[in-house]
């Protein structure tokens, strides 16, 4: 018995040796989140702890960092080399330290679960020929439209194309004396650019002074001559459109699907009457407004592998369908976006269910329409801006508005090589 027992325990030592090796052999991987907390704690907190939970090789360790230092933090530990195995960027901040190579390619470790992500999702973490990043939540634009004074102007349809937009918005003018359309215009024109299938650089020069976008920008300025567009069109952010199209001021907007809750609350005889449309897509194969975050893997984390493991998690179906529930975004996955959670009210008569099926459905087109990296972006984007304002407001003819504009740019991107 004595033999039995020294021989149990022997077994007993080893195998608590084992597993105690097993846990210290285990991959930390820490994963920085922007600007998540508290509001998210809850739900983030859960997913870390269902990770770990499921794994015996890899342990999260979830960080938040406010978004005025998340780059600067990114920054300084690439330099260091005490990098963290993931980090939450938004798209254009994913070009640019794609860019750096601040980041690394994942191509071939998501190669076999690339395809449940959306395909506009897919695109958007692509940079150069290379997948930078595991999509996560994003937000897109649906069109609302005041059905009262579509039918007052004879306006039967919601619009399908860029254009139908605009003659319904001049006919809405016209007809009822409202402002049709109120397009987001304050931050900035470049992607509309995109939006319509017109490229802003190519081999290394600005080509946004070519007839074709110069072409687009005569559209723009057409309809605020004519009042198709408001006057202040420029002035108008997420509070002036939306107080503008509370009070009957404007008939056409786009926002997210949330953004319609304002008017359930503010303007009940106008929610009333209010219908829903997906943004119609334009050249560019993807509706206006989409804007997306993703997971990459800074430059220096040593086990690329166990930060993707930890990525997968994270954006997968059950994963993201948790965090847009507690958020209020959407998913990058087909799977999630198709859940009854958002398409529910497709059939629905009340706008904000709509809204949010409209929204879940045209969401797997939907890319950041943003350009990034360029070497003094902010003055050359301020110049563009101020050109395309111009241009639209009648100051200026839209060809020498973008060749001004062109010209700035040119300047710096010679300056850059």
């Amino acid at each position: 018995m004595k033999i039995k027992h020294s021989v149990l325990a022997g077994v007993a030592l080893f195998a608590a040796s084992i597993m105690s090796a097993q846990a210290a052999e285990k991959v930390k991987v820490e994963y920085w989140s922007n600007s998540l907390s508290p509001k998210f704690d809850a739900v983030m907190k859960d997913l870390t702890t269902k990770f770990n939970a499921s794994q015996n090789q890899v342990e999260a360790v979830w960080v938040d960092v406010a978004w005025d230092a998340f780059q600067a933090r990114v920054v300084t530990a690439v330099a260091s080399g005490k990098v963290p195995g993931l980090v939450n960027l938004p798209k254009p901040w994913m070009d640019e330290f794609a860019q750096k190579k601040m980041i690394v390619p994942v191509t071939k470790e998501v190669a076999s679960f690339k395809n449940v992500y959306t395909k506009g999702a897919l695109a958007d973490v692509t940079y150069g020929n290379e997948i930078y990043g595991l999509p996560w939540y994003q937000v897109t634009a649906v069109l609302f439209y005041n059905k009262d004074l579509f039918s007052k102007a004879g306006v039967k349809e919601a619009p399908k194309s860029l254009d139908q937009l605009l003659a319904a918005a001049k006919q809405v003018k016209e007809k009822t004396g409202v402002s049709g359309f109120a397009p987001k215009l304050n931050d900035g024109f470049a992607g509309w650019f995109l939006y319509d299938g017109l490229p802003l650089i190519k081999d290394n020069k600005a080509v946004f002074n070519s007839p074709a976008h110069v072409k687009l920008v005569e559209k723009f300025a057409a309809a605020y001559k004519d009042g198709s567009i408001p006057k202040d069109v420029f002035k108008m952010g997420f509070e002036e459109q939306i107080a503008a199209y509370n009070s009957g001021k404007i008939a056409m907007f786009a926002e997210g699907a949330h953004a319609l809750k304002r008017t359930q609350t503010d303007a009940k005889k106008i929610y009333e009457v209010t219908g829903v449309a997906g943004f119609p897509q334009g050249a560019g194969k993807t509706p206006f407004g989409g804007f997306l975050f993703l997971w990459s893997v800074p430059k220096g984390f040593k086990d690329v592998g166990a930060a993707v493991k930890l990525g997968q998690y994270l954006t997968s179906d059950e994963a993201q369908l948790a965090f847009a529930k507690a958020s209020s975004t959407f998913p990058s996955t087909n799977k999630a976006l198709d859940d009854a959670f958002f398409q529910a009210g497709a059939k629905s008569a009340d706008p904000v269910e709509q809204a949010t099926a409209v929204a879940a459905t045209n969401i797997k087109a939907s890319r950041t329409l943003t350009i990034s990296g360029l070497p003094d972006e902010a003055a050359m984007n301020k110049k563009l801006n101020d050109e395309v304002e111009a241009a639209v407001t009648g100051r200026k003819s839209a060809k020498e508005a973008l060749d001004a504009a062109a010209a700035l740019w040119n300047e710096k991107l010679a300056a850059k090589k």
